[in-house]
């Protein structure tokens, strides 16, 4: 299984990391860049974007796995 990847403010910027790893992929300026970042990432690891707020709370999720449609149950 994938691992997810997190949305995260790191002193004063944002910064993309994959769950479970200490070190950020890449840090950015703004959160949009960050996110944008972490789209194609998460895309190409069929994984789940977690965005959180500057507070560390999760503000959205978006999964880019194969997740079925309808969802079961």
């Amino acid at each position: 299984m994938s691992k997810n990847i997190h949305i995260v403010p790191d002193n004063g910027q944002w910064s993309t990391k994959v769950q479970g790893v200490k070190t950020p992929l890449k840090t950015f300026k703004t959160q949009a860049s960050a996110i944008s970042h972490g789209k194609k990432i998460a895309r190409g690891l069929s994984s789940e974007l977690i965005i959180h707020r500057r507070n560390g709370q999760i503000r959205e999720r978006n999964s880019y796995g194969s997740d079925p449609y309808p969802p079961v149950g």
